[in-house]
């Protein structure tokens, strides 16, 4: 018989939580599962189900409750721009399912692109996508999507491979692999109505900018961390970008997210003087 040791390796290979069956066909009998538990190596989150004692709480979770991981909620756990990573957690059941859960969340029954394995806990990131698209107003879910493509989670090629919903398909015809952030998203999306050439995150004079409008017009975009030393390189690439030829609005994230109609209206201005052509 296989030693504990050996077990908890095992289940540490496989994520940290693994169906019982699972564990069997390893060569593991149930003499051993039982020690693990009662030793407080192994946890049982429900009949048929191990891990790990340092799992990751979210999958033992899932496992427990009997659910998948998916949409918003596995979109934070892969880091992955979410527009708000509060509220309730969203998880997938199969359609037909009348589960119920002891706390508030959003339970996915749909159909998805890619077929989800009975064992699995975290559903793949084509159907986190797919369940984003369906959950999300469009820009939110667009900024998710480029954040995906942005971190070669997938490619826009392979997406196009698999049905999609209306809204997925919406989603994907305007996607595209170089956002870095979900404002730059938000930025080239509430924009479009100005038929301008819009490009992000491209390289000028040897730095990345977040959002070039025309030949000319570059909009920065302030974060948290934009104080003390990275605040300095930002003055300096400012002045360089100045030099030239190049006009630069810096805004902030507050301003893009809860004050857009201002950050516009320096956009509206700042076209209609002519600073985003090249002189």
């Amino acid at each position: 018989m296989k030693r504990l040791d050996e077990l908890t390796a095992l289940l540490a290979g496989l994520g940290g939580v693994s169906r019982t069956g699972i564990v069997t066909e390893h060569g593991f009998g149930r003499r051993t599962a039982e020690a693990g538990v009662a030793s407080g190596a192994i946890t049982r989150p429900r009949r048929g189900w191990l891990a790990a004692k340092d799992a990751d709480r979210m999958l033992v979770a899932a496992a427990r409750l009997g659910v998948v991981l998916t949409c918003r909620t596995q979109a934070s756990r892969l880091g992955l721009w979410v527009h708000d990573h509060r509220g309730r957690p969203h998880f997938a059941i199969p359609p037909h399912s009348a589960r119920k859960l002891p706390f508030e969340a959003k339970l996915h029954r749909g159909r998805c692109p890619v077929p989800r394995h009975p064992d699995a806990l975290v559903d793949p990131i084509e159907n986190v996508l797919a369940h984003i698209a369906q959950c999300e107003p469009f820009e939110q879910a667009l900024a998710t999507w480029e954040s995906a493509l942005n971190k070669n989670l997938v490619t826009v090629e392979s997406l196009r491979g698999l049905h999609w919903k209306t809204e997925a398909r919406r989603v994907l015809e305007r996607a595209i692999p170089f956002s870095d952030a979900g404002l730059e998203t938000y930025m080239r999306e509430r924009l479009r109505w100005l038929k301008l050439r819009i490009r992000v995150q491209i390289w000028i004079g040897g730095h990345r900018v977040d959002t070039l409008i025309g030949d000319r017009l570059v909009v920065q975009i302030d974060g948290s961390h934009h104080v003390g030393s990275q605040r300095s390189a930002d003055i300096r690439h400012d002045a360089q970008l100045m030099l030239r030829g190049y006009r630069v609005i810096r805004v902030s994230y507050h301003q893009v997210m809860f004050d857009w109609a201002s950050v516009q209206d320096l956009i509206m201005r700042a076209v209609a003087q002519g600073h985003h052509l090249a002189r």
